[in-house]
C-alpha cells in the first residue's frame, strides 16, 4: 500500500511531462537564416464591468433586437459606472426607457485604454446571452471611444451593420478593412484635442478603398462633438437603415 502511494505521484508527474513533450513540436534546425511560422493557442482571463440597457418590453414575443456597444471617452475610466452615464448614449437611455437598442457601455479601469480582443470577449458574452439580432450591432464612441470604435471594427469589421466614430482617429494603413462596413464620423472643426486631420485621414483612406462613409464636421465645436451627434435622432435611424448582409 505504501509503495501504491508513493508510485502515484511519480505516475502523475511522468504523464504530465510526457503530454507536454509529445504535444510540442520539434523544429528541424540548420544553420543561417530562414522563414519560419508559428502558431499557440493562448488562453487568457478577461473581465470588466458595463452598464447594459434594455427597452421596454425587451421579451415580449421572442423579438430580436439591435444592438448599440458604446464606448466612453478618457475622463469615464475608473470602477464607478455612474462616470459613463455622463456622456452619450448612456446619458440618454436613463431618461428614454423606450429607446429601441440593446445598448452595452462597457467601463475601462483607471489608465487603461480600448482593447479590441477584449471588447470582442464582452460582445460574444452579450450575443450568447441576451435577445440580439445579430446582423444589427451597431458601434459607437467619443474620443478614445472614437478611436476604440475605430480600432475594434477594424479588428473585427464582419460584426458589425455600421459604425459611428466621435471625435477619434484611426490606422490609415488598415482603413481597407472597412470598405464594407458603413461608416458615419462625427468630428468639432476646433478640436485642439484630437485634431480634425487625424480624423478626416482615416476617413479619406476608407473612401479611397471603396468605402461607405459620411463625415459631419461642427465647424463651431471644439472636442465636444458628442453631445449634438448623440442628440441627433438621425443617428439612430441611420443605424437602423443598415443591416449585415
Amino acid at each position: 500500500m505504501k509503495i501504491l502511494l508513493f508510485l502515484i505521484p511519480c505516475i502523475i508527474i511522468l504523464c504530465v511531462f510526457f503530454i507536454r513533450c509529445s504535444s510540442s513540436r520539434k523544429w528541424t534546425l540548420s544553420e543561417g537564416q530562414q522563414a519560419r511560422t508559428f502558431e499557440k493557442t493562448v488562453k487568457a482571463r478577461v473581465h470588466g464591468q458595463f452598464l447594459l440597457f434594455l427597452p421596454k418590453d425587451f421579451e415580449k414575443d421572442g423579438k430580436r433586437w439591435p444592438l448599440i456597444i458604446f464606448l466612453h471617452g478618457s475622463g469615464e475610466r475608473g470602477n464607478d459606472l455612474e462616470q459613463v452615464k455622463i456622456n452619450g448614449i448612456p446619458k440618454i437611455v436613463d431618461q428614454q426607457p423606450d429607446f429601441p437598442f440593446i445598448v452595452v457601455s462597457p467601463q475601462l479601469p483607471a489608465g487603461s485604454g480600448w482593447s479590441p480582443f477584449e471588447l470582442n470577449v464582452l460582445l460574444e458574452e452579450v450575443l450568447a446571452k441576451l435577445p440580439v439580432d445579430q446582423n444589427r450591432i451597431y458601434l459607437t464612441g467619443l474620443s478614445m471611444g472614437g478611436i476604440g470604435t475605430w480600432a475594434f471594427a477594424t479588428e473585427y469589421p464582419e460584426k458589425f451593420a455600421a459604425i459611428a466614430p466621435v471625435s477619434g482617429s484611426g490606422d490609415t494603413d488598415r482603413a481597407c478593412s472597412l470598405k464594407n462596413v458603413p461608416i458615419w464620423a462625427f468630428h468639432g472643426a476646433k478640436d485642439d484635442v484630437i485634431m480634425l486631420k487625424l480624423e478626416e485621414d482615416m476617413v479619406n483612406a476608407v473612401k479611397e478603398c471603396g468605402g461607405n462613409v459620411k463625415f459631419t464636421v461642427y465647424p463651431d465645436a471644439g472636442h465636444d462633438a458628442w453631445t449634438e451627434t448623440y442628440a441627433n435622432p438621425e443617428l439612430y435611424n441611420w443605424f437602423l437603415m443598415h443591416k449585415k448582409q
